[in-house]
Formats: C-alpha cells, structure tokens, sequence
C-alpha cells in the first residue's frame, strides 16, 4: 500500500504531496482575471464584482478548513432509529438470552434447518413477537421485525418471510374472509407453516408463463391440480423440502366449456394445497416432494421441488379475492380481463420487494460497520521513524469505503420512505399510490440488493487476510445476500419495469395528463432539462455552488431527463425496422441505465429531505456532508455523460472531483460516529473485528482461535 503513495502519511488538506489539497484552497490561487470575467457574466452591471468574487472566495475557504464536526452518537441514532427500535430490541435481547439458539459457524445443512425451525417457533411462542398481525395492521413494524431477525441469521428472515410473508400474505391479501377465518391463527402460531410455490423449473419472472393447472371439476365441487410437465415442477420453494403443511399454489386455472377445447384457461390464480399431514407430516396423496439441496447461501432454508398428480382441493380453496368460481363452474371477477387481474395479483405481492430493499441495506449496515471499525484499527506503515497509520487514513481506503457509507445513509432514508409509501397504499388502496409502490419498489429492490451485494465483497477486501476469516462474517453474508438480486423479481427485470413506467409518464406528460406521485419532476422540470446547459453555470465552481442541494438534485434530474429523452427517440426509430420486442432488447442496456438513473434521483431528493428534517444541529450537519458525498460521488462517477452534453465544463468537473475527495477525508474524520449511529450492539455484529470497543477486538480474535 505504501508503494501506491509518495508519502504515506495521514492524508489531509495540508500534507497531501499528490495534489490532494483543500479544492477550494487551490481555486483561490486562480488568476483573478479569470473570478472577474465570471462575475461579469452573472452581474455585468455591478461595478464591484471584485471584491464580492474575493469576499465570497475567502468565505469559501473558511468553510472548507472547518474542524471535525462534533457527531451527538445518541441524537443521531435517535433521528436514524424510526419508530419500532423496541420492537427489534426485543428480538435482540431475546436472542442475547437464548445462546442455544445462535447459529453456530460450522453446522451442516440439516442442523441448520432444524435449528432455523426452532429460532423462528422460539421468536413467536417464547418471546411472543408475532409478525403475521402486523403484515395488514403495521407493515412497518414488520418489516422492522424482519431487519432484526436478518442480524441474527438470514435464513431465518427468509424462513420467517416465507412463513408470513408470502404464504401467510397470500391468504391475507388474495384471499377473503373465509380463508382468513380459517387460516389466521394457524399460520400466525406456526401450527400451520406453509410454502409459496409460485417459481418453476422452467419459469421463474415470467409468472403468466406458468404450466401447473388447476382444473375445475363440477361433479365433485374440486380443483384438480396437475404437474404437465417437468418444466412445470414447482421449484426452489421454500419450507416445502421439511416443514411445510400447506402451499399457496400458483396455477392456471381451467374451466370446462361445452366447446371444441373443452376447457377455457382465466390465467394464473392462487389456490391452498395441502402437501403433509397436519398430525402425521406425511405427504399427502398424489404430492411428491424433493429437497433441492446445498444452496451456495441460506441453507437454514428447506427449499424444495413439488410435483402434483391430480391432487384435488375444495373450490373453496382458490384463494378468491380477483376472481372466483360457483358451485355450477360459472366464472366471476371484478376485474375484466386476465392481464388486470393478474397484474391485481402481482400488485398485492409487492411487499416482498419492500421487505428485501430494507433488509439488504440492514445487511450493509452490518457489513459497513464491521468493515469501518476494521479500518480504523488497522495500522500499516506510517512516515519514516513515526507510528503507523490506520488504513482508514490512506485515500485509496476511503475511496473504497466511505461512498458505501454515505449509500448506507441514503439507502436508510429511501427505504423507510418506500416502507411509508406502502403503509399509505395498504390503507387507501389508491390505484395510483399502487403504482407508485410498484415501480419505487422495483427500482430500489434492485438498485439497493445490487449495491450490497457488490459491497459486501469491498468490504471483504477492505478487511484483507482477516475479512476471509468466517468468524467475521463476510463471507456468509455475501453468500447470504447473494440471492436477494434475484428473488422477489429478477433485479434487471424490475429494472425493465421501471423503464416501462418511465416511458408511460413520458408519454403522459406530452398528452398533459397527470404523473405519479414519484416522477412529478419530469412534469414540472422536463422541459428545463432538456434545455440546453447554460454555459455560466456549467463553469461554476464554487464550494457553496457543488454542495448545493438544488444543484446536486438537477444533476441527477438532467442526467435521467436526458437519458429519457434519447432512448425514447431510439425506440422510436428501432420499432420501425425492428417492432416492438427487437427494439427493446436494441435499447435495453440503456433502458437500464435510464431505471438505475431514475432511482438515484429517488435516493437523493430522500437524502435531502431528511438533512432537512432533521432536528439536531450537529447531526444535520453531519447527515449534509454525507449526502454531499453521495451526491458528489455519483456525479464524478458518471462525469463522462455531463461532459458529453456540455452540461459540466472542464474546471467544473476538476473541481467535482477535487471537492469529492476532500469530502471524502471529512467523512473519514466521523466515520467511526456514523456507523456507531446504526446502533448495533456488539452482540448482534458479532465480528471480532468489527466490535464497538477496539481494544477488544484482537484479543476476541486470538480467543475464538484458542490462545
């Protein structure tokens, strides 16, 4: 490391030797002339431009060499923590109590699944936190519960998920009162574990294009449900290898006609099946179940492969809420086409979306603290015949660590933002809130789980020889997380999505009609974005000017106002010689650019509003550096495509790049303040070498390997 820099020593403005001073200290030594011909241009009346350009200089250098920001660890967190910390503190403290119930680092796969059973029936019997009520009274407080049991094991979150989630939300949210009547208690007592079997071997985003049938049979008043094919067994379904009694069981639902085909298919529904005996646990007739085996992660999790050979349920089974069937085989629903109630169905599933996008920034905040922690103890290399240095000093260190911090942040205040969304659409079910979640979910499920995932190996090596150490935790982590970029939606598919609907407000906002909620800045500020750049502003340069919100924010609205623009041209000219499908898959790497784009303006305007909101001074502080830094970070990142469109001229973008930089270094000086705001306990970090006190973290180490 030492051999990547002239000097070693701690980087700061004023002993930097590559350059690396206070930016804003190194545009005080521009030539004057230069300061006075921009003064003319945005006051060309004004005959003291001079002094004003030099007063607001010196202004500007004064804030830049401000001292540390002193960080209130107890406000912060308090502003952080949300409403339901005493919720996740009781799932903590449960666990500190309960040893037993840890996952140990070496347990083979069965053990762990027994083991993950037991977690999940202890949380619920023995420490009486039941989810399942909140999934319809408080979303938030479950998907709070959800974050805490995901420190203590993933698989148990994704156990835990499954169990409520998305068996018990389908009953729930697909079902109607005789299903909830039946089935409530059961499933929230975990007398009644289930499975949701929606994914097969042959399709797993394409839902419409499931092959399982459930044709009715009016002679016996049943479902008949049918495995076709291969291709159409239910596969990787979770709870289903071990535990599961019931399945919700995604099929087509086929009805007789007194036609030519015989039977007429109304598209994919929902229907309870039951797959093991309730007293027994063998599976029942005509259910044939596999284990699918060692995952490369989340192996506390049963998943499993069902088939089905004329397996018959009571109609009263089709989970009925979009669409039902009469004693007499006759087909009702509210909603007039297979396409809308499909769609209904799917919309009803979103919070799974939710859950994940929350869940995974809990697992960086974990990952990010140990990581941290690590760095500012760490020492290699130093000055000559001075102490060493902490690896957290280097630059090349802080690059790699302290942009995935201020993401963290940013992470934290779009979810709870979309975990706000949500509660608001499950109380007023308002078609456009509904597809307002829809589309916010998609993106920041897989802006969020994609980050992570690529996170949790920089924090890896950020960590060196010791990051590989099973005991600190990245590794199963990483394994852990690795799925959430495609369950719950394929993270390029929901960005596909998210295209869509960009597309449909595009078109909206040129018929005049009224936009969602989310993208209400493409109505109000489109036209000023696809203006050309106002070559004054493109040369500003200022301190005051980069850290300017507005700025930030019309940067990333310009840049996906832009890239909205261009790729709708595209398709356009493509569709013409192409149609529809081939010009889609031409533009489709810039479709997901436009999406990723999209959901970072989301982040940001959160960011911003929250630096707003927040109470305490010293913590608004530190939470405006912070979004400074993402802001910042990510225009640098994609300067290419500013400069391209002349929307940052040269000195600009030297001065984004220098400003990133010394911001950067400020975050570095409150790092350790920061990731202690997240207020994990050492019990839940569980990480030798993340621990909250330094001095303990080595001799815990050598502990845990026998000295």
């Amino acid at each position: 490391m030492a051999s990547r820099t002239q000097n070693p020593g701690i980087q700061t403005p004023e002993n930097d030797q590559e350059n690396q001073q206070n930016p804003v200290t190194t545009l005080a030594t521009t030539p004057w002339r230069r300061i006075e011909r921009l003064s003319l241009h945005l006051n060309p009346f004004s005959s003291n431009h001079y002094d004003l350009s030099h007063q607001q200089m010196k202004m500007l250098i004064c804030a830049a060499r401000a001292k540390k920001i002193e960080v209130k660890v107890v406000e912060l967190s308090s502003f952080m923590r949300g409403k339901h910390r005493d919720i996740q503190e009781q799932v903590f403290d449960y666990f500190k109590s309960r040893p037993e119930l840890q996952t140990p680092l070496e347990i083979s796969k069965d053990e762990h699944r027994e083991l993950c059973m037991r977690q999940l029936v202890g949380l619920v019997r023995e420490a009486n936190i039941r989810p399942f009520k909140y999934v319809v009274e408080d979303p938030a407080k479950y998907f709070a519960i959800a974050e805490a049991v995901g420190s203590v094991d993933m698989s148990l979150a994704i156990k835990l998920g499954v169990q409520y989630s998305l068996w018990g939300g389908s009953v729930l949210n697909l079902g109607t009162k005789k299903h909830r009547d039946k089935y409530f208690d059961g499933i929230d007592n975990m007398e009644y574990p289930g499975c949701f079997a929606m994914t097969e071997l042959h399709h797993g985003s394409n839902v419409q294009g499931l092959q399982t049938v459930a044709t009715f049979d009016p002679l016996t008043d049943e479902f008949i449900i049918n495995t076709p094919n291969d291709g159409a067994i239910k596969w990787w379904i979770g709870n289903a290898a071990v535990h599961g009694k019931f399945a919700s069981v995604f099929a087509r639902l086929m009805l007789p006609t007194h036609d030519t085909k015989g039977v007429s298919d109304m598209g994919v529904h929902a229907f309870i099946v039951p797959i093991r005996d309730l007293r027994t646990h063998k599976l029942l007739p005509g259910v044939e179940i596999h284990d699918c085996g060692h995952k490369v992660g989340l192996n506390g999790v049963d998943n499993g492969a069902l088939r089905f050979r004329s397996v018959r349920i009571p109609r009263d089974n089709l989970l009925n809420r979009f669409g039902d069937v009469s004693r007499d085989g006759k087909y009702t629903s509210s909603l007039p086409s297979i396409s809308k109630r499909f769609g209904a169905t799917l919309g009803e599933l979103v919070g799974g979306r939710v859950v994940l996008a929350y869940s995974s920034n809990g697992v960086l905040k974990i990952a990010a603290t140990i990581a941290i922690r690590y760095s500012l103890l760490r020492q290699q290399f130093g000055p000559p015949k001075q102490p060493e240095i902490t690896i957290l000093d280097y630059q090349s260190h802080q690059h790699k660590l302290m942009p995935m911090l201020a993401s963290t942040y940013a992470f934290h205040f779009a979810t709870l933002h979309l975990v706000d969304k949500y509660c608001e659409m499950k109380k007023t079910g308002d078609e456009e809130s509904v597809g307002d979640v829809h589309a916010l979910s998609a993106g920041l499920k897989a802006y969020v789980t994609s980050y992570t995932a690529k996170s949790l190996n920089i924090c890896r090596e950020a960590c060196g020889g010791h990051g590989y150490a099973a005991v600190n935790r990245f590794g199963s982590l990483r394994n852990d997380h690795d799925i959430f970029q495609t369950f719950e939606g394929d993270n390029t598919v929901l960005l596909q999505q998210v295209a869509i609907d960009l597309l449909k407000q595009y078109k909206e906002k040129f018929r005049g009609g009224s936009l969602a909620v989310t993208w209400n800045y493409l109505k109000e500020s489109m036209n000023t974005y696809l203006s050309q750049p106002n070559p004054v502003t493109s040369r500003w340069e200022g301190e005051d000017h980069l850290r300017d919100p507005k700025f930030q924010l019309d940067a990333f609205r310009y840049r996906t106002s832009r890239l909205l623009q261009s790729v709708a041209a595209r398709l356009q000219k493509h569709s013409k010689t192409l149609g529809g499908f081939g010009a889609w898959n031409r533009c489709l790497n810039h479709l997901l650019t436009l999406a990723e784009s999209h959901i970072e303006s989301v982040i940001l305007e959160r960011f911003i509003e929250a630096v707003r909101s927040c109470p305490d001074e010293g913590s608004r502080s530190a939470l405006k550096l912070v979004c400074d830094l993402y802001a910042l970070d990510r225009i640098w990142n994609d300067i290419g495509t500013y400069r391209n469109v002349d929307y940052v001229a040269p000195n600009k973008a030297k001065a984004i790049h220098k400003l990133t930089e010394y911001v950067c270094f400020q975050v570095r000086n409150i790092a350790r303040e920061l990731v202690d705001a997240f207020d994990l306990p050492d019990y839940v970090i569980r990480a030798p070498i993340g621990l909250q006190t330094p001095g303990e973290a080595y001799s815990q180490y050598t502990q845990h390997v026998g000295f």
